[in-house]
């Protein structure tokens, strides 16, 4: 199997809604946000996929030493062979491939944020530096584009939170902050033994307002000349906020399961942004 098939076949196998807006790009550009895409999802792995929080800190650290290596011109993963050759071309850096190992290894060392601003800094390494990998490689000509990115991948990636509470809390994380379970009176507890309650569902609507809050800032900060290269980033963005009204719209019932939109639908979302400009 060659690098560009291994990162293929990583990035198609991991069904996620990120995958749609890439089979509307040229191919250069799809094949280097493959690449990029597959690294995320290797990296991420190891943290879900490794039971054992020593081994995931050993993988981790050899993932951080095959990244400065790739960049000194000596990869060995099938991933680094795939990405390498077009990091100059799209002007990523390692210091991107690192803050999204940092972020990845903050979810070994930190399983509760006190507040929003501690979340976010998460959010800015696991998401938000990714958004600008993405936009460089879907075509970036403007500086503010970089603004648009980051804040867009914090709405993506609030909307994960809000999806996966139960999954998260399954494996002993719980993203949604502190002091704003105790502003709306929902235990810790109640979320591990899926309990549903009135101040479980208001504190849920207050998750989401402040992603919808998030998704509208960053559409705001697009600007006009980039909107054609950043139809992916919309495509994405409009299949996570529709993924996020369905959430709404059945009452936040993620503690017994991860609510999704089928293959379909994403297509046809993905197909009315690049079509018909419209999310």
């Amino acid at each position: 199997m060659t690098p560009a098939q291994y990162v293929q076949q990583k990035a198609a196998a991991s069904g996620s809604s990120f995958y749609y807006a890439f089979l509307f790009l040229p191919a250069p550009r799809r094949a280097a946000i493959t690449a990029f895409y597959a690294f995320c999802r290797e990296v991420d792995d190891v943290v879900d996929d490794t039971v054992d929080a020593t081994i995931a800190r050993t993988k981790l650290a050899w993932w951080k030493s095959e990244v400065a290596k790739a960049f000194a011109g000596q990869p060995t993963h099938p991933v680094m062979l795939a990405l390498m050759p077009m990091v100059t071309d799209y002007g990523i850096e390692q210091r991107h491939l690192q803050a999204v190992i940092e972020g990845c290894q903050m979810d070994l060392e930190q399983t509760r944020y006190l507040d929003f601003p501690n979340l976010q800094r998460y959010c800015h390494l696991v998401a938000g530096e990714v958004g600008e990998v993405a936009a460089k490689i879907f075509g970036q000509s403007q500086a503010q584009t970089t603004r648009y990115a980051h804040t867009l991948g914090q709405a993506l990636q609030l909307t994960n939170i809000i999806r996966d509470v139960g999954e998260d809390a399954m494996r002993g994380r719980i993203y949604l902050p502190v002091n704003e379970l105790q502003q709306f009176d929902v235990k810790a507890h109640e979320i591990l033994k899926r309990s549903y309650s009135d101040r479980f569902t208001a504190l849920m609507q207050f998750q989401a307002q402040r992603a919808h809050r998030l998704y509208d800032e960053a559409l705001a900060l697009l600007p006009q000349d980039d909107r054609r290269a950043q139809k992916p980033g919309l495509m994405m963005a409009s299949i996570y906020r529709t993924l996020l009204r369905e959430i709404e719209s059945d009452k936040f019932q993620v503690l017994h399961q991860r609510v999704h939109l089928t293959p379909l639908r994403k297509i046809w979302l993905a197909w009315k942004v690049q079509a018909l400009g419209r999310m």
